[in-house]
């Protein structure tokens, strides 16, 4: 069995809808038969197929990719963070009422998370509360909002009430660093997106929220993590033998790798090796980041076909960790 926890959506959402949120920054659709594009604003932004918005044909692409369950979320560009809680809430309310419009086609197979409007902790938290009682399995957050890390007072709240209500979050690195170097080649999806992943994790651990966290947080990072896993040693080397690292953290940055879950889509046999050496092979999860071309074309194959993974692990990060991680 196979159940993919991260992919996306993005619903027909036409530009006088978007507008409501902000005419020059807010995403909408332009659709020409099966092909796409979501404009921001004015201008382009990504090239997508009708497997993003159309929940028949999101059916007919699990089958042909052999993913039993498909858990989907916000395409990031679609979170608003940056706008007036005034019209992020009535959109967020919007998109999240619209991903659950696409499941019902296939309520089995298709499962959802929420996106929130966390620039605003109560309004966050209300939201992710209603978006479960209207059936999404968790919500998605980006990795910060503006110069807010995950370690910010409000952030590390909203996450208690996640764990409160038995709500599981998963972080996806959005509105990456730019500081005019990263100019083409995709380099800010390449470079800055992992960066921007490892450092909501170690902003989680190195500031001690961890420490105010439940340990029933149901927590779980993007893109294997990001770096994280690589550069571990580097993290705990430096809590040795600086006291600035160690100053709000109580424990090796390597112990609290038992308090969050990370996902498959790192792409190279010897980096999922690694990954699981590191994190366990109960908290990585299946996930594709489908249906873009950076996301894994043939869903899973990482996993079946690792050589160094038991058949026990594959069946773990394929669908157990999943069932439990998701409740499904």
């Amino acid at each position: 069995m196979k159940i993919d926890i991260h992919s996306h959506f993005f619903p027909r959402i036409a530009q006088h809808e978007a507008a409501k949120l902000c005419p020059q920054r807010a995403p909408w659709l332009h659709v020409e038969g099966r092909s796409g594009q979501i404009m921001v604003g004015d201008k382009p932004f990504r090239p997508v197929d009708d497997v993003l918005w159309d929940a028949a044909r999101r059916i007919d692409y699990l089958d042909e990719k052999g993913v039993d369950v498909q858990v989907m979320c916000a395409t990031p560009v679609m979170f608003g963070y940056e706008q007036p809680i005034e019209r992020a809430l009535p959109w967020t309310q919007r998109m999240n009422d619209r991903a659950i419009e696409m499941t019902q086609a296939a309520p089995q197979r298709l499962k959802v998370l929420a996106q929130v409007p966390l620039q605003d902790r109560d309004a966050a938290c209300r939201e992710a509360s209603r978006a479960k009682v209207c059936g999404h399995v968790g919500v998605q957050i980006g990795n910060h909002v503006a110069e807010r890390d995950l370690d910010h007072d409000d952030l590390v709240a909203f996450l208690a009430h996640c764990a409160h209500e038995n709500i599981p979050v998963l972080v996806h690195p959005w509105d990456m660093m730019r500081d005019g170097r990263m100019k083409k080649w995709m380099l800010p999806w390449l470079v800055a997106m992992p960066a921007e992943t490892q450092l909501g994790i170690l902003s989680l651990i190195l500031s001690g929220a961890f420490e105010r966290l439940p340990a029933t947080l149901r927590l779980c990072f993007a893109h294997g993590g990001g770096g994280f896993a690589f550069l571990l040693g580097r993290a705990d080397n430096a809590w040795r033998h600086r006291d600035i690292v160690r100053e709000d953290c109580p424990h090796l940055p390597s112990s609290y790798v038992t308090r969050f879950h990370v996902d498959s889509a790192v792409f190279d046999p010897r980096a999922l090796r690694l990954l699981v050496d590191v994190m366990g092979a109960d908290r990585v999860m299946l996930g594709s980041d489908a249906p873009f071309p950076l996301g894994e074309q043939d869903i899973g194959a990482g996993v079946h076909g690792h050589a160094a993974l038991t058949a026990a692990d594959k069946q773990r990060i394929c669908a157990d960790n999943a069932r439990a991680f998701f409740a499904i």
